[in-house]
This record gives structure tokens, sequence and C-alpha cells, in this order.
């Protein structure tokens, strides 16, 4: 059974820095098209910024995204998973939580971010997979 880890290992991870601004955060994750970001202290797992944080806690607001820092307005100490933790009680943990993106940590180590759409990517590939076994048996068996 593949582990958490296994999807996003081959990636970098894009991150940020406690002491950037709301901004310079926000043009990061348009420019890579992602929806959260972990934010970082020392290297070590300080919080996350996501989309959702930005539209309740930065525009709803009336806050100023230039000289707002992340850290003022990111999630602090989120749920988080280690590498070896199976693909779905990592579903069933977003679902049940209601969250999109799953920091993966050994310890505070940051080791990768998985996002909702990397599971149903994952899930996707794996159905495509059993149709393309499943015609190719239907195909190989005679009389059928």
């Amino acid at each position: 059974m593949p582990c958490i880890y296994d999807l996003v290992k081959e990636r970098d991870t894009c991150a940020a820095e406690i002491g950037q601004s709301v901004y310079q955060v926000a043009c990061m994750m348009v420019e890579r098209n992602i929806g959260a970001v972990p934010v970082l202290h020392d290297g070590q797992l300080a919080g996350i910024f996501s989309e959702r944080d930005l539209m309740r806690r930065v525009v709803a607001e009336g806050r100023d995204a230039k000289s707002t820092r992340v850290e003022d307005v990111m999630t602090t100490d989120p749920l988080v998973v280690r590498p070896e933790e199976s693909v779905e009680s990592c579903m069933l943990l977003m679902r049940n939580h209601g969250f999109r993106h799953l920091p993966i940590c050994d310890g505070k180590k940051l080791k990768g971010l998985v996002s909702l759409r990397d599971l149903l990517l994952r899930d996707l590939s794996e159905k495509d997979d059993e149709v393309r076994m499943m015609r190719a048996y239907i195909h190989a068996v005679p009389g059928i």
C-alpha cells in the first residue's frame, strides 16, 4: 500500500518564510498555480497559508496585502501527517476536517504538501488502470 509521501517525494515543495508579506506569498501562489503554501520559520513548519486565509483574514478584513505579514494571517499549528501515513487515511482526514491541503512532516521538518487534487488525480489514475485491465480481460477471454 503506497504511503502519502510517495505522491510528492519527487517534487519541490514551494514554501513561504515568516516575515514575507501576504502580497509576496500570494504572487508566489499565483505564479505556481497552487492554493496553499506551508510557512516555515528556521526551516520548521510554523503554519500554512491558503486561499481561504487570504479571503477571510486579508480581503474580508480590509487588510493591505503588501504590509500584512503572512504569519499574522496564516493558519497556525496545522494538522500534519507523517510521511508513512496511508493515502486513504489522509483522504479521510481531509474530508472530516474540510481542508484541501495537508503538510507532510517528520517531526517539525516539512517533507512535502499534499493537496486534494493530488489525491483525486491518483485515484483517477488507479481507476483508469482498472478499466484498462478489465477491457483487456474482456477482449482476451473467449466467449465474452
